[in-house]
């Protein structure tokens, strides 16, 4: 399988945090969900992709190409929405067409036009007046309308109601029907990843802690939810991280089927990826 972003050995040092070796590989037609908390490192090496941030070190490809070296040919193809917008306030939708149709040779204005519809968006009133969701929206209209590629998200359904945020998945996933295009998304809003990400990555304190299959990863990681004379009777090497609560003790399991042919037991839960984060993060060893 093609790959259409290989990020590799990714290291950026800044004063009390640092990138360690990031590795990711992001196929052609697949959606990746970068997860982690606030400062884990998810928008430094989304702006080490993008080639915002320099002097870092390890080798990063888009379509094949060195981010560094073939950043013009490469942002042709690239849709980004990142977590500020990027617009002057004084601007309107119409200005932002006019802008773009000079910068992209793929841009489309019907396109453009027809999500401003779709979302409900003004063409003529400045950015200043529009409220977050709408804001969202826009930075997701103007990725999208020069027929990219490859969509790089940080936060795009920040800030999105319900509808809005199931409006913007639809888009998503009818992106990358073509099986040539990708996404890479970095969000907190965990359950929409749950419904269209192909691969989750997890990064925490700079370091990859996880990245692997979505329906792989639901299916195989479990939380074992006991008392803690159970506990106590089950060996480290067997679970990942436990987390002591009042009453129980939550146990992240790595493999279900097989800790249950050793243990026994029938009160392991499906993990959910929030949970999944929290045990990670939060609970020890």
């Amino acid at each position: 399988m093609e790959n259409i972003l290989e990020v590799k050995n990714l290291c950026k040092k800044y004063k009390g945090f640092e990138l360690q070796n990031v590795n990711i590989t992001l196929p052609k037609g697949m959606i990746m969900g970068f997860i982690g908390e606030n400062g884990a490192g998810k928008t430094t090496t989304i702006k080490a992709i993008l080639d915002i941030i320099k002097n870092y070190t390890g080798e990063i490809k888009i379509f094949g190409l060195d981010n560094r070296k073939e950043d013009k040919k490469i942002k042709e193809d690239i849709g980004v929405v990142l977590d500020d917008m990027f617009f002057p306030e004084i601007l309107t939708p119409n200005d932002i067409n006019t802008i773009m149709k000079n910068i992209y040779k793929n841009w489309d204005s019907q396109l453009y036009f027809k999500y401003l519809n779709d979302f409900t968006l003004p063409n003529n009133k400045p950015i200043k007046t529009l409220s977050k969701g709408m804001r969202k929206k826009l930075e997701i209209a103007t990725a999208i309308s020069h027929h990219p590629k490859l969509l790089i998200l940080d936060e795009p359904t920040a800030g999105l109601d319900p509808i809005a945020r199931n409006e913007v998945i639809d888009i998503f996933q009818n992106f990358i029907q073509n099986e040539e295009c990708s996404i890479f998304i970095s969000t907190h809003i965990t359950t929409d990843l749950e419904h269209i990400a192909d691969y989750i990555t997890f990064i925490n304190n700079g370091k990859i802690v996880l990245s692997k299959n979505r329906e792989e990863l639901l299916e195989e990681y479990g939380i074992l939810k006991c008392s803690q004379e159970e506990f106590e009777k089950i060996d480290k090497k067997d679970f990942i991280k436990y987390k002591k609560n009042k009453y129980q003790y939550d146990v992240l399991v790595e493999n279900i089927k097989e800790f249950n042919k050793k243990y026994q037991v029938n009160t392991i839960d499906k993990i959910t990826l929030e949970e999944l984060m929290i045990l990670m993060v939060k609970g020890e060893k």
